[in-house]
C-alpha cells in the first residue's frame, strides 16, 4: 500500500514551540498543551495540540515544533480519523532512504533546520480533510544543566492564534528538596504575569500558566496572533550534604548529583585570547571590549591574568601572568579600550602563546583556565584544522582546560568544539546580537569561581559508567554521573569523590544509599547521559575507534527511541483508505451521538457523554446564589438535612436534628438539584424508603490552605458543616462563584455555581455540567468546549476549566475513599483589587514569633496561638500532603468567616 512518510530528524533549557501556519481564517487550534514533569533534574516535556480545519475544502496544516538542541524526541505520534500513527526511531541510513522515497513520489515531508541560539525547528503537515481534525503529540527529554546556582526549565510559546484551550504546566519533584522557585521570561509580564500560579511544597512545586484569549495578545512581543515569547521557571535544590545525592532503581541503575558549596574558593590564572581580525569590525568588537573591562573589574585580588590580541600576529598586554591588583587592572583596561580590528585570523599562534604563558605559571593551589574568543576560520599561519588541534592538545596536555566562544554564525562552530572537548572544556556560541556582551559576561561567571580541580568520582562495584573524570568543579554548576550496579548489590557498592581543594587533597564518602526511585526514570538519565557523552567522544576520534563509539551511541538511541544525529524517527499514515483524511480523534469511547457539534467529544472521566437542551419558563435569577430559599418540597437549605453519599449513590437516611427526625430522600435519576437549583426537568416521584433512626454524627470540616508572602509553610484553617461559600465575586464584571461543601470526610466541593451577567448560570457538580443562558439549558456530560455568551467552559478528563474575560478557573474532580468532589482553583487572578471570596484571597503575611513553649505568629500585625499541623493540597492534579500552620478561620481570613457564607 501507498504510504506517506513523516519524518523528525536530527532534534536535539527546556523549550517548546509549536505552530500551525496556514493562514488564520483556515484553521482553528481547538487545543494547546505543553506538559512539563522534572524529576531529579530529568526533564519529560509532552507538547498536544489538536487543530481544525473549519474551511469548506481541504487544507494542508503545517506543524512546527522548536525544541533545545540539548534535548532528544522520544516520541511523536499523530492522531488522524481516530487512528494513531506512532512515530518509529530508526538508525538515519534507513529512514533517510524511506524519506527520500516519499519525497520522489512527491508526498509530504518533514523539514528540520536550526532557529534561533538554542532550538531546532522540526516541521512537517498533514492534509486535513473540511471540517475535521488531527491532533499532534510530541514528547523530548532532557537533564537539566545547573548553571550559576540555578536549573532553567524554559518554554517558548508561539502558537501562532490566541487559543481558548490554552494552558502550560510544569511539576518538579526533587528529593533533596527545593530551596527556591522564580518564574521569569517575557510571558510573566504585565497582563500575562496574573495568568501565573506558583505552589512550593518542600520537595515538589507546581506552576501553571492558563492566560484566557484577550491576555495571550499583551505581552511584549504579543499581538493578534497570539502569544511570541518565554515562561522560564528557574529553581534550584537544597544542598545538605557535601557529597550530593545518589539516586538508585531497583533494578540497579544510579545517577549521582555532586554539587558541594560549602568549600573555599581557588584563586585563578586566566589568559583571554581576544580575536581582533577584520571580521570583529564594528558591533562585534565594541561589545567584546565592554564585556572585557567589566570582566577585569570581577577578578578577585589574588587572581592572575593575561590578555592576548591576534590577526595576523599576537598583541600582549604583558608576556607574563599578573597579579589582579588595581594598578595591574587599570593598566589592562586602558589597553582593552584601544582594540580594533585588523587584519587576517592565526588562531594556531596565538592559542599556543596563551598556553605558554599558562605552563609558565605553575601557581600551587590555584587553577588555571584558557579562554579562547574568535569569529571566523584560521587564515593565516597554520590552517589545516587537524593540525592546530594535535597542536593544541601537546602544548596544553591535560593540564588545564580551553574554553572556545565562538562569535556569531561565520564561525567554524564544530572545531572550536572538538578543539574544546579535548582539552577538558566546552565551546559556547556566541550570539551576534544587542545582548553579546551580557552572553560573554554570562559564561565568564560561570568559571569565574573555581572551588576543586582534578576531581575524581570514584564508584568501587559500580560498572558503565559515564564521564568520571573532570578537571575542574565551578561554584555554582554541578557533576552528574550515572551508571549501573551489578546484580544491585548495594553492599559492594561503595563510591566516593577524590578532588584538590587548594592545596590539600579532600574526599567526599557516602554509605547510605538508598534512595530508590522509578526504575525508568533512572535508566533514561544513564541512557541520555551515555548518548551524549559517546557523541562528544565520536567528535574527537577517527577510524575504527571513531566506528565503534559511533556504533554504541546508535544502539543506545534505538534502544531507548531518541532522535539524535545518528537516528531519525519515521511516521508512517496510509493512504487512499478513506476521503475523510481527519475525522476527529475518539477520545476514550466510540461517539454514539453523531448528531452533536463538532466541538464535543465522547468518554472520558464523565462516561460516554451527552448534550441536550430544555426550555425552562421562570424567574431568570438562581436560587443557589441568593439568601431566598425556595419552597419546594425536596429543597433542603441551611440547617436542614442534606442528601448523604454512600458507596456513590445518594441513599435515604434519616438523620437526627435538634431532637427530630429528618427523611432524606433518594433521588434516583431525578434532575433535582439541592438548595440553590429548582427543579429543572419534570420527574418521577420518587418512591420513599422507610424511615429508620440514627444518631448524629458531628459535623464534618474541610482543611483550606492559605499561602503565605515569602514564607515556605502556609497558613491552614478549617471550615465546618455543609456550607455554601462565596469562592469569588466581582461586582465590577457582574460574576460570583459559590460553592457547596460535600458530605464526604476529608473532601471538597459537591457543587460549584457561576453566575455571569444576569441570567446566564453554569452549574458543575461531579457528573455533569449544566448551562442555563436565558430560558435555555443544556446538559453535557462528555468531554468538550462550551462556549454560552462570555463565558467558555472547557471539560477534560478530571477538570473543568472555565474562562470569562481576564478570570480563568480550573475545577479539579477528586476522589477519596470512593467519593468524588470538586475543587476549584484560581489560575487567572484578576488584575484589579475589586474581587473578594475565598479564591481571592491574597497571600498571608506572617513573621513566626516562638516556637517553644507554644508556637505563636504575627500575622498582619496581631499575635495568633498555631500549631504545626498538615493539610491535603487539592489545587493540585495529584494532591500533596503539606505542612501548614493551623490557625482559625477568622485569623487567616483577617475577617468574620461569615462573611464568606451565602
Amino acid at each position: 500500500m501507498e504510504r506517506a512518510v513523516f519524518k523528525v530528524t536530527s532534534l536535539l533549557l527546556l523549550l517548546a514551540l509549536v505552530t500551525t501556519l496556514p493562514t488564520k481564517e483556515d484553521w482553528d487550534i481547538r487545543s494547546f498543551h505543553i506538559n512539563s514533569t522534572v524529576t531529579s533534574r530529568y526533564a519529560t516535556t509532552v507538547i498536544t495540540s489538536r487543530v481544525a480545519n473549519r474551511m469548506e475544502e481541504s487544507k494542508e496544516i503545517e506543524f512546527h515544533v522548536r525544541i533545545p538542541k540539548n534535548a532528544f524526541i522520544s516520541k511523536f505520534n499523530m492522531f488522524i480519523d481516530g487512528q494513531l500513527y506512532d512515530g518509529a526511531v530508526k538508525a538515519k541510513e534507513q529512514a533517510q532512504q524511506e524519506y527520500t522515497q516519499a519525497v520522489s513520489r512527491g508526498q509530504s515531508a518533514g523539514i528540520v533546520s536550526s532557529v534561533g541560539r538554542t532550538l531546532e525547528e522540526f516541521k512537517t503537515s498533514v492534509t486535513v480533510a473540511p471540517h475535521k481534525k488531527v491532533t499532534f503529540e510530541l514528547t523530548y527529554e532532557e537533564l537539566l544543566k545547573r548553571r550559576i546556582g540555578q536549573y532553567k526549565l524554559q518554554i517558548h510559546a508561539r502558537p501562532m492564534q490566541p487559543v481558548k484551550d490554552f494552558k502550560v504546566d510544569v511539576h518538579i519533584h526533587e528529593k533533596a528538596g527545593i530551596s527556591f522557585i522564580k518564574v521569569q521570561g517575557g510571558l510573566s509580564t504585565k497582563d500575562l504575569a496574573h495568568a501565573i500560579t506558583k505552589t512550593h511544597a518542600d520537595k515538589e512545586a507546581w506552576v501553571h500558566f492558563y492566560p484566557t484569549e484577550d491576555q495571550q495578545k499583551t505581552c511584549d512581543s504579543c499581538g493578534e496572533q497570539g502569544m511570541n515569547g518565554d515562561l522560564v521557571v528557574v529553581y534550584d535544590v537544597n544542598r545538605n550534604a557535601s557529597f550530593g545525592d545518589i539516586k538508585k532503581s531497583s533494578d540497579g541503575y544510579f545517577v549521582h548529583h555532586f554539587a558541594p558549596s560549602n568549600l573555599t574558593r581557588i584563586s585563578k590564572n586566566v589568559v583571554f585570547i581576544i580575536d581582533q581580525s577584520g571580521s570583529m569590525h564594528g558591533r562585534k568588537i565594541e561589545q567584546t571590549r565592554s564585556a572585557l573591562l567589566q570582566i577585569l573589574s570581577d577578578l578577585a585580588g589574588d587572581d592572575y591574568f593575561g590578555l592576548i590580541t591576534f590577526d595576523r600576529e599576537i598583541f600582549h598586554w604583558k608576556r607574563e601572568l599578573v597579579q589582579a591588583s588595581q594598578e595591574n587592572l587599570g593598566s589592562a583596561k586602558a589597553f582593552v579600550k584601544r582594540i580594533n580590528d585588523r587584519g587576517a585570523t592565526d588562531i594556531n599562534l596565538a592559542v599556543l602563546e596563551g598556553a605558554r604563558m599558562l605552563n609558565a605559571n605553575p601557581r600551587e593551589g590555584s587553577a588555571s583556565i584558557l579562554i579562547l574568543l574568535t569569529d571566523g576560520d584560521p587564515t593565516s599561519g597554520v590552517t589545516d584544522l587537524g593540525r592546530i588541534k594535535s597542536n593544541v592538545k601537546e602544548a596544553i596536555a591535560g593540564k588545564f582546560p580551553l574554553y572556545c566562544l565562538g562569535f556569531g554564525y561565520d564561525v567554524n562552530f564544530e572545531f572550536l568544539k572538538t578543539m574544546s572537548l579535548q582539552n577538558d572544556g566546552v565551546a559556547r556560541r556566541i550570539y551576534d546580537d544587542s545582548d553579546a556582551d551580557i552572553q560573554l559576561r554570562g559564561f565568564y561567571v560561570e568559571v569565574a569561581t573555581p572551588l576543586l580541580t582534578d576531581v575524581t568520582m570514584i564508584y568501587l562495584g559500580g560498572t558503565n559508567l559515564t564521564q568520571t573524570n573532570f578537571s575542574q568543579y565551578y561554584d555554582g554548576s554541578e557533576i552528574v554521573v550515572a551508571g549501573q550496579i551489578p546484580d544491585n548489590n548495594v553492599e559492594t557498592f561503595i563510591p566516593q569523590v577524590v578532588a584538590i581543594s587548594r592545596n590539600s587533597k579532600v574526599t567526599f564518602s557516602e554509605t547510605n544509599i538508598a534512595d530508590i526511585v522509578s526504575d525508568d526514570h533512572i535508566q533514561r538519565v544513564w541512557a541520555y547521559l551515555t548518548v551524549k557523552q559517546l557523541l562528544e567522544k565520536e567528535l574527537q576520534l577517527s577510524g575504527p575507534e571513531k566506528d565503534k563509539v559511533k556504533e554504541e551511541a546508535l544502539e543506545l538511541s534505538l534502544k531507548y527511541s531518541f532522535v539524535t544525529p545518528l537516528t531519525s524517527m519515521v511516521v508512517t499514515k496510509p493512504q487512499g483508505e478513506s476521503t475523510d483524511v481527519l475525522h476527529k480523534p475518539k477520545e476514550g469511547g466510540t461517539d454514539t451521538n453523531p448528531q452533536r457539534g463538532s466541538g464535543s467529544v465522547s468518554a472520558g472521566r464523565y462516561g460516554g457523554g451527552y448534550s441536550h437542551s430544555v426550555h425552562i419558563p421562570g424567574p431568570t435569577q438562581s436560587p443557589w446564589l441568593s439568601r431566598r430559599r425556595q419552597h419546594h418540597p425536596m429543597h433542603f437549605g441551611r440547617g436542614h438535612p442534606r442528601p448523604t453519599m454512600v458507596s456513590g449513590r445518594r441513599h435515604p437516611r434519616p438523620t437526627m436534628v435538634s431532637g427530630r427526625t429528618a427523611l432524606l430522600l433518594d433521588y434516583g435519576h431525578t434532575e433535582v438539584l439541592t438548595r440553590d437549583l429548582v427543579m429543572m426537568e419534570a420527574v418521577p416521584v420518587p418512591v420513599l424508603p422507610r424511615p429508620t433512626m440514627v444518631s448524629v454524627e458531628a459535623p464534618l470540616s474541610r482543611r483550606f490552605l492559605l499561602e503565605a508572602e515569602n514564607q515556605s509553610i502556609p497558613l491552614c484553617f478549617d471550615i465546618t458543616g455543609n456550607v455554601q461559600l462565596k469562592l469569588l465575586h466581582s461586582p465590577s464584571r457582574e460574576l460570583s462563584v459559590n460553592g457547596e461543601l460535600d458530605s464526604v470526610a476529608g473532601g471538597g466541593f459537591t457543587k460549584i455555581v457561576i453566575h455571569v451577567k444576569p441570567d446566564l448560570y453554569i452549574d458543575i457538580d461531579v457528573n455533569e455540567i449544566l448551562v442555563r443562558d436565558g430560558q435555555t439549558l443544556t446538559r453535557h456530560t462528555g468531554e468538550e468546549q462550551i462556549t454560552a455568551g462570555s463565558v467558555t467552559v472547557i471539560k477534560r478528563n478530571k477538570e473543568v476549566d472555565v474562562a470569562t474575560g481576564d478570570i480563568r478557573i480550573v475545577i479539579l474532580l477528586h476522589e477519596r475513599h470512593g467519593e468524588k468532589f470538586l475543587w476549584p482553583v484560581l489560575r487567572q487572578h484578576p488584575p484589579d483589587n475589586n474581587a473578594e471570596g475565598i479564591l481571592a484571597l491574597k497571600p498571608a503575611v506572617y513573621e513566626e514569633l516562638q516556637q517553644t513553649p507554644s508556637s505563636r505568629l504575627m500575622i498582619n500585625g496581631q499575635e495568633v496561638d498555631v500549631d504545626r499541623s498538615d493539610a491535603v493540597d487539592y489545587s493540585i492534579v495529584r494532591p500533596p500532603k503539606r505542612g501548614c500552620w493551623l490557625v482559625s478561620a477568622d485569623a487567616a481570613l483577617q475577617r468574620p468567616l461569615d462573611d464568606f457564607i451565602v
